[in-house]
């Protein structure tokens, strides 16, 4: 059966942790599907993808060759999953930072609202096994994202989320300034001012099962400037 909802899982070197993701997320429903995108890890991610073989179509993946970063990943894996069909549509990291445990909570919501949003800031969410200097970037890149850019979501540096595909389809990809994380910013902005609506629910984030972190203090200053860029841009959301 060919699965309703995907989850586009963007790859760099996550050899050590992505057979497991793949296997933890499709025992979630029947309905669930992947897509990896991967920056053609050096490490052999794609590799092992492969291995795993397509599951009745539930994984699919996605080699780049000469592109890198996160958002023009993410783009391309949305747009796949807009290419297959998808009814639902998510996107997570995939060093079980995010657990999949709460998609099951996600399928439920999504058929209320239009993005459901994983959260560590509302009651009930939060993090464990951060250094104490990545919690305050993360509370500062909160504070700055509300400050410039009037999101209301408690967490709006999240990138664990499922959207409708209606969602998706009106988002403009073509006009989209993101080429690193800030893209959930982007798309959280263009689709809360096409009035979309938007629920948070509760996750609990940890710092990465295996393999080594992504985080650097050049893609974190590329972030805040890439706010900034935002604000010109869209001006400041009163909506969300």
């Amino acid at each position: 059966m060919k699965p309703t909802t995907l989850m586009m899982i963007p790859t760099y070197n996550e050899a050590d942790n992505i057979k497991d993701l793949i296997e933890a997320v499709l025992a979630q429903s029947p309905e669930m599907g992947v897509v990896i995108v991967d920056d053609d890890s050096p490490d052999g991610t794609a590799d092992i993808v492969r291995s795993l073989g397509k599951r009745g179509g539930r994984i699919e993946l996605i080699v780049r060759k000469n592109e890198r970063g996160r958002g023009s990943a993410g783009i391309v894996g949305f747009r796949h999953a807009l290419g297959v069909g998808a009814r639902y549509i998510g996107e997570m990291d995939a060093d079980f930072s995010h657990d999949p445990k709460y998609i099951k909570d996600f399928l439920r919501l999504i058929k209320s609202y239009d993005i459901v949003i994983g959260s560590r800031g509302i009651p009930g969410g939060g993090e464990v096994r951060r250094s104490p200097v990545r919690r305050m970037i993360t509370a500062f890149a909160s504070v700055y994202i509300h400050t410039l850019l009037g999101l209301k979501v408690k967490d709006p540096t999240s990138g664990y989320r499922l959207f409708r595909r209606e969602v998706v389809k009106t988002l403009d990809w073509d006009t989209m300034v993101s080429v690193g994380p800030s893209i959930v910013q982007e798309m959280l902005i263009q689709a809360l001012t096409r009035g979309w609506s938007v629920v948070e629910f509760p996750i609990v984030f940890s710092e990465r099962r295996a393999g080594s972190a992504k985080f650097s203090l050049r893609i974190s200053v590329q972030s805040l400037v890439t706010i900034l860029r935002f604000r010109i841009k869209y001006g400041k959301i009163r909506l969300g």
